[in-house]
């Protein structure tokens, strides 16, 4: 099974490391438009295969998305990252002519693969990636519920001082500092909620602290997180790879799920080998249908500028 990374910065080049080592693919190509940078980001990374135990053969290009031909899953990763005080929304006027660019090239040449978007502002580029190539819905996945909801899982454990694989929580709706809606009412601990763990104000901070998740990374770092996203797109490319049929919160087009139509959201929902393959209809409260509804209201704010 072939994968393609289209942008071998931090993100997609971590994403692309983390799938070799998990053996996720026999083939993945890493491009990115300049000069010898994937080239060299693949020839690194094969040299750890004998050290790492993987057999999966890494190549790397500069701009030419003939070597991506074929491909199962591809990754877009293109764009400027965010820089401290920038948005998500900032981004839009410049990620979004690179994105349908790379939507255009891909599909040229692997029109049968599924595509994953995690360039930002995301729901805004899953949308646009959708109603540009014009492919079936299920084929268009955006990854950001995956990496909200491993942070509040993060900061879950962090507060009930336990394991963060005994914790489970879901983010849904934008990928955004304010739009993005942490489910602590469905946050458990081993299958016990969480509220028999910790008070209301510490919850209330867990779920705050999720929402600025990037952003407090980004004004650590100077620049966008790397190693969460990138183990975030593996697990999702691995579902579509081998058909794990496992429950996600990505962001996909809705049509009348959750009260909301002609949007690309996050939801929970079902990948397998052809993407995603089925909504999963949470019974939200009134708090977060209410929250839903506005951060629809806001990603179709930034919608309206494409």
């Amino acid at each position: 099974m072939k994968i393609s990374v289209i942008g071998a910065g931090n993100v997609g080049a971590t994403a692309a490391d983390a799938m070799a080592c998990r053996r996720i693919g026999s083939e993945i190509v890493l491009l990115d438009i300049k000069q010898g940078f994937a080239e060299g980001k693949a020839l690194d990374m094969m040299q750890t295969a004998t050290l790492n135990g993987f057999n999966t053969k890494i190549i790397g290009t500069t701009g030419d998305y003939s070597k991506t031909a074929n491909s199962d899953v591809v990754v877009i990763t293109s764009g400027i990252p965010r820089k401290p005080g920038m948005t998500r929304e900032e981004l839009i006027g410049i990620n979004a002519g690179i994105v349908k660019d790379v939507t255009m090239n891909v599909l040229k040449h692997s029109p049968n693969a599924v595509i994953i978007i995690v360039s930002n502002p995301m729901d805004t580029m899953t949308y646009l990636s959708l109603k540009s190539s014009g492919l079936p819905k299920n084929r268009i996945i955006g990854m950001g519920g995956i990496l909200d909801s491993a942070r509040f899982k993060c900061y879950l454990s962090l507060a009930l001082n336990c394991s963060s694989n005994d914790v489970d929580g879901m983010v849904i709706g934008g990928h955004g500092d304010t739009t993005m809606i942490p489910l602590i009412s469905k946050a458990s601990y081993n299958g016990v909620s969480v509220s028999a763990f910790a008070n209301n104000d510490i919850l209330k901070q867990v779920a705050a602290d999720t929402m600025v998740g990037g952003a407090t990374l980004t004004g650590l770092l100077g620049t966008s997180a790397w190693y969460a996203p990138g183990a975030a797109i593996a697990s999702l490319v691995d579902s579509v790879i081998n058909d794990q049929k496992r429950l996600f919160p990505c962001c996909v087009y809705l049509n009348g799920e959750y009260g909301q139509s002609d949007i690309c959201l996050g939801v929970p929902v079902v990948v397998g080998k052809n993407g995603w393959e089925k909504i999963i209809e949470l019974e939200l409260n009134e708090y977060e249908k209410s929250a839903f509804a506005k951060s629809a209201d806001a990603v179709r704010n930034m919608n309206s500028v494409l």
